[in-house]
């Protein structure tokens, strides 16, 4: 391979093996490898949806697949560990019966596709097998590396590869929030597409990227994600509910996002905003802009390379979401998976280094930066919790979704 596809040699067979048995009527077809990494949230919790900034990460568990393509309008996808998928893309608007499903995310892309110009009706259909080294619910954003390597096949199979990564991170978003029916910002399909770690600005139509010079490791950390024991997937209500009364507050202020209103006019309008939506948007508004100023300081930090820094302020950004933003607890529920996690977490660091909540919340997984030399037994205490492999230390991808020709 002439790059790392997150495939050793004997993995690359095997994958290609199953293409070949799966699909034998494409024994001599031309063959795509895409790989698409999860991410991490490094900084920026609930910013992105209102056009605020981010710092995240890809990370090195990829989904990886092979495609070729059909002379018809059929899809077949064939994901490991999961029941075979089958669609008809003659038809290219939403299908409610398709929500929160594989078949919604397809048929989307396939459609965005279409809409920008791209693919021929009668041969828009294409077969792959794929696998996954990014759980469902693992807090990595399965459903955005899904996302980018559908799009990044796409890009190559009928766009030769000439969509840029914020174009396709925008096609992924729209299929998930159109078709898939989850409302969210841009941060993971833009973490996962463009790849390194990266500061982002969300506020325009076109997010500002800046890709970051910065080393967790050689400043003696290691980036450690725990799964909490809890899908956050069953908590989209609780998820939705986020944005919904941050963008309430906005409209209250005259605007449809929280970046196009300042904390001032928050501040001055605190009464009535009480009365009108009650305390948990208001709350949630207040998190927007703190959030948004450690972002700042955190990119800034990383920048001239003072860990202790950010490591200060990255504490200071999960308390603001566990007390502002209101997404670690889950409604006052007796089950707590993601704040029974961080409590552990914090009493193994004991202050040398900084745990938050990580991604959308409420499940999913915690966030750590902990010293390297305890990161080995940080790890082996967080999985004797919380059981087998539930910590892992992770790696910055540095290429993002890609796609080349076997």
């Amino acid at each position: 391979m002439s790059k790392d596809m997150g495939l050793t040699a004997e993995g690359l067979k095997a994958l290609r093996d199953r293409f070949d048995q799966t699909f034998p009527e494409d024994a001599d077809a031309r063959k795509l490898l895409v790989c698409a990494p999860g991410r991490s949230e490094i900084a920026g919790n609930h910013t992105d949806h209102e056009g605020g900034q981010v710092i995240a990460c890809a990370v090195d568990r990829y989904v990886t697949g092979i495609f070729c393509t059909r002379e018809d309008d059929q899809a077949h996808v064939q994901s490991a560990g999961y029941d075979p998928v089958t669609l008809d893309l003659s038809v290219l608007d939403p299908q409610p019966e398709e929500e929160n499903t594989t078949a919604a995310l397809v048929r989307g892309l396939v459609a965005g596709f279409v809409a920008a110009g791209y693919g021929k009706a009668g041969s828009l259909g294409f077969d792959c097998v794929i696998q996954s080294q990014v759980p469902a619910g693992s807090g990595l954003s399965s459903s955005a590396a899904f996302e980018l390597q559908i799009a990044q096949a796409l890009n190559a199979l009928w766009a030769d590869g000439s969509l840029d990564a914020i174009t396709l991170a925008q096609m992924s978003q729209a299929a998930e929030r159109d078709f898939f029916g989850k409302p969210c910002g841009l941060m993971d399909q833009a973490s996962v597409s463009v790849g390194g770690l990266a500061h982002m600005n969300f506020h325009e139509a076109e997010a500002r990227v800046q890709k970051l010079d910065a080393d967790f490791g050689q400043m003696g950390y290691a980036l450690v994600l725990t799964a909490v024991g809890a899908d956050h997937a069953a908590n989209t209500d609780d998820y939705a509910a986020v944005p919904s009364e941050m963008q309430a507050v906005a409209r209250e202020l005259g605007a449809s996002r929280l970046s196009d209103v300042t904390e001032e006019d928050l501040f001055d309008h605190v009464v009535e905003l009480r009365q009108k939506l009650g305390d948990r948007p208001v709350l949630r508004a207040l998190h927007y802009f703190r959030e948004e100023r450690f972002v700042g300081e955190r990119a800034k930090a990383l920048n001239e390379g003072d860990i202790r820094r950010f490591l200060v302020l990255t504490r200071a950004s999960g308390a603001s979401s566990a007390m502002y933003l209101q997404n670690v607890s889950v409604g006052g529920a007796q089950t707590q998976p993601a704040m029974v996690a961080l409590a552990l977490s914090e009493e193994l660091l004991r202050g040398r280094g900084a745990s938050r909540i990580h991604g959308g919340g409420f499940g999913g997984t915690i966030q750590a930066f902990v010293p390297l030399d305890q990161a080995e037994s940080y790890c082996q205490r967080m999985n004797a919790f919380l059981g087998a492999d539930a910590a892992h230390v992770y790696s910055v991808d540095h290429e993002g979704a890609r796609a080349e020709w076997l």
